[in-house]
């Protein structure tokens, strides 16, 4: 009767026939090659690289080795052992099958784990034409959080000008707020602020009516708008200040 393989043995098997476009391992920087990246690019695929991981703690609270965590894209399937070829050739642990690259992108920078240390998105590279910002683009739920956030800040500040939150989002919020606004929320959120602009008041108009004290062509009289009829005007005399009428 032949042994019951062991749940460790059967994970290795299932891995060593498994064939997938999409690889992960992790790259630590004390065992890796100088020259590491130049393996890599000599392979002609696509892949991505993580900032170095150099804050992330261990469950019994000590510090982990500085890493990296690396995504390999093929063209076509690939085998367990042709890309273990390459880890084995930058000194790198056995790699691993992923299942889902943009959630492993998203993972580089711990954007879904905020129990964890957190990267910069902006310093997750891609390599061989990789688009790091489109696979880090929200998905519809975020993409809603995103607005609500922005809406959040109009009001809060009282926007009054596209440009204002145009300016402040190119600014402060590059990685999320911008690309929303370049791409598909603009109109929504232009609408957002024309909507608060006119119930602030502060709304232009084509042909505004003088609200500034304006002085007759004989100078002896001084009529200041007070109300919103084109007759509404009340007339100081501008020596002593006393209404006329």
């Amino acid at each position: 009767m032949p042994r019951k393989m062991s749940s460790k043995e059967k994970k290795s098997n299932d891995l060593t026939e498994t064939r997938t476009r999409t690889w992960t391992f992790v790259l630590y920087e004390d065992s890796a090659p100088e020259n590491w990246r130049d393996i890599i690019d000599e392979l002609h695929v696509e892949w991505i690289e993580s900032p170095w991981h150099d804050k992330d703690i261990n469950a019994n609270g000590e510090p982990k080795k500085k890493h990296k965590h690396i995504c390999l894209v093929f063209g076509g399937v690939k085998s367990y052992e042709q890309v273990k070829e390459i880890t084995d050739s930058i000194n790198c642990p056995i790699p691993q099958r992923c299942h889902n690259a943009r959630a492993l992108v998203r993972y580089m920078a711990h954007l879904d784990n905020p129990e964890k240390a957190q990267y910069d998105p902006s310093s997750i590279i891609g390599h061989g034409g990789v688009d790091v910002a489109d696979m880090l683009r929200p998905c519809s739920s975020e993409r809603y959080s995103i607005i609500r956030d922005m809406m959040d800040y109009i009001r809060q500040n009282t926007v009054t000008e596209f440009q204002d939150l145009m300016d402040y989002a190119a600014a402060e919020h590059f990685d999320d707020w911008f690309p929303l606004l370049c791409d598909n929320s603009a109109f929504v959120l232009g609408q957002y602020i024309k909507s608060q602009r006119h119930r602030s008041g502060s709304a232009p108009v084509s042909d505004p009516v003088p609200t500034h004290s304006d002085k007759e062509e004989n100078g002896s009289v001084l009529a200041v708008q007070e109300g919103e009829e084109d007759d509404d005007f009340v007339v100081y005399d501008p020596d002593t200040g006393e209404m006329i009428f």
